[in-house]
């Protein structure tokens, strides 16, 4: 059974090598069978169609995490109902920013983004460095704004 997965390959700095790693873990696991790419220009970035297969044994991946240099990002975590109502108010807060700026929601912030942050409850923008996703330019844009959500949830 052969199957898809489109990828994006945004060509910014700051995304580059979250995406590029993105694709290298899921082509350590995978099986491909055939890749087809293309230059989307108005948006900058590469489309990458991946046809594959499910490895029928997928080693469990690598359990090592990289040293302190690892940022905090949520597994797929039961939220309690606290972490629920800070991740609704940070969605709809998203959804906003979206529209006002043109954008995909998901250039704003992903959801795994969003549940770190409903989880990992960031007091400063210090702390939103921490978070997997969170680099320099997110934080200068959003963080402030993040914050706020927090504290008044």
């Amino acid at each position: 059974m052969m199957n898809i997965k489109v990828l994006k390959v945004r060509i910014a700095d700051e995304f580059l090598l979250q995406d590029q790693k993105m694709i290298d873990d899921f082509l350590n696991n995978h099986e491909i069978i055939k890749v087809e790419t293309a230059f989307v220009h108005d948006e900058s970035f590469w489309s990458v169609v991946l046809y594959f297969n499910e490895y029928k044994n997928v080693v469990t991946k690598n359990i090592v995490k990289d040293s302190k240099t690892a940022k905090y990002s949520a597994e797929d975590e039961m939220l309690n109902d606290d972490e629920i109502k800070i991740l609704d108010a940070l969605k709809l807060w998203r959804s906003e920013k979206a529209k006002e700026q043109n954008l995909p929601s998901y250039f704003i912030a992903t959801n795994k983004e969003l549940i770190s942050v409903a989880k990992y409850k960031p007091a400063k923008k210090e702390e939103l460095l921490d978070i997997k996703g969170f680099g320099k330019h997110k934080i200068e844009n959003y963080g402030e704004e993040i914050l706020e959500i927090l504290e008044s949830v």
